[in-house]
């Protein structure tokens, strides 16, 4: 059975930093590489950052700059380096496959508010 899980989330002050974590063990191979998606009250679930499998990124221009991916494939973890959060960056946060979504993870909750 598939499944993805998050974690990492939480409250931080503008500008602060987090690092979130996907375990993505059950996940064998993706064609597509992996990505983080995240999702805003009211709004649809968008793909902010993905890696391939050749290690190459690319990110959202809303959040270029300040997110980094990363992945570690032997231990199939990837990872989301939040830097200078902004509020618009309240968020619930996903991993998964890029362009051809999976079942979702529950997903780890990030709120930046001071």
């Amino acid at each position: 059975q598939v499944h993805l899980v998050e974690s990492g989330g939480g409250l931080v002050q503008p500008g602060g930093s987090l690092r979130l974590s996907c375990d993505a063990s059950s996940i064998t191979r993706s064609l597509n590489g992996m990505g983080w998606y995240r999702q805003a009250p009211g709004k649809q679930r968008d793909l902010v950052a993905r890696i391939t499998n050749s290690g190459s990124t690319y990110y959202a221009d809303s959040v270029k700059g300040r997110f980094t991916i990363s992945r570690d494939s032997a231990k199939n973890m990837v990872y989301l380096q939040l830097n200078s959060l902004k509020p618009e960056d309240t968020a619930v946060y996903y991993c998964n496959i890029p362009f051809a979504p999976i079942t979702w993870g529950r997903g780890t909750q990030v709120t930046v508010s001071s």
